[in-house]
């Protein structure tokens, strides 16, 4: 093939890209900082809506993180697109502590904390079973409780991942819109010794 790639990347080779990409794990970061400001709608929409995906991706339903984040960005009056951007919050750098912090917190809520959470490889391991079959093939009764807990869990967590993004990011669009206004402003005016046109008075 003219243009393509010289070999297959084994699968080492793919994980690692997925847990720390060759352009670097800042990059979609960066992007969002420079892509949020840009979406037309007000502060408390892009906020909402961000808000909505980092909460999202505190459940440990992996795959329907985009609609549950686009749920709540509709009851929050969210913009929708903010909303997909927030779910970047679930990464394959912080699944590993969101699905430990959510069992442990559930386990508590549920009265079920021994003192000892799981590994957080199995926890993601078994959550992303769900979506591929796994209800099946590993049985209800042996994931039901990890994601009964998990769920219990995310709530409260989700609750204050919603309140620290959407204060934050409210803050920063407000400001990034006020400072675009102004500028823009700015050049709207005339300048008071502008050359008047000929026969102007």
């Amino acid at each position: 093939m003219l243009f393509g790639r010289e070999r297959k990347p084994t699968w080492r080779e793919r994980l690692r890209n997925a847990v720390w990409p060759r352009r670097g794990v800042a990059r979609p970061f960066v992007y969002l900082a420079k892509r949020l400001p840009r979406l037309s709608a007000t502060p408390h929409a892009i906020a909402a809506g961000f808000a909505s995906g980092a909460a999202g991706s505190f459940t440990p339903f992996l795959g329907f993180h985009f609609l549950l984040s686009f749920g709540l960005a509709y009851i929050v009056r969210g913009n929708m697109i903010a909303a997909a951007f927030g779910t970047a919050v679930g990464n394959p750098l912080t699944f590993p502590l969101i699905f430990a912090a959510t069992y442990e917190v559930g386990s508590v809520i549920l009265g079920t904390f021994v003192g000892a959470v799981p590994d957080a490889q199995t926890i993601e391991a078994q959550s992303e079973a769900l979506i591929s079959g796994g209800l099946f093939t590993m049985g209800f009764d042996r994931l039901w409780p990890l994601l009964k807990t998990m769920s219990v869990g995310s709530i409260p967590l989700g609750i204050i991942a919603f309140l620290f993004f959407y204060t934050a990011v409210r803050l920063i669009i407000a400001g990034v819109q006020k400072s675009r206004k102004a500028r823009l402003a700015g050049k709207a005016q005339v300048p008071e010794n502008a050359a008047l046109p000929p026969g102007g008075e």
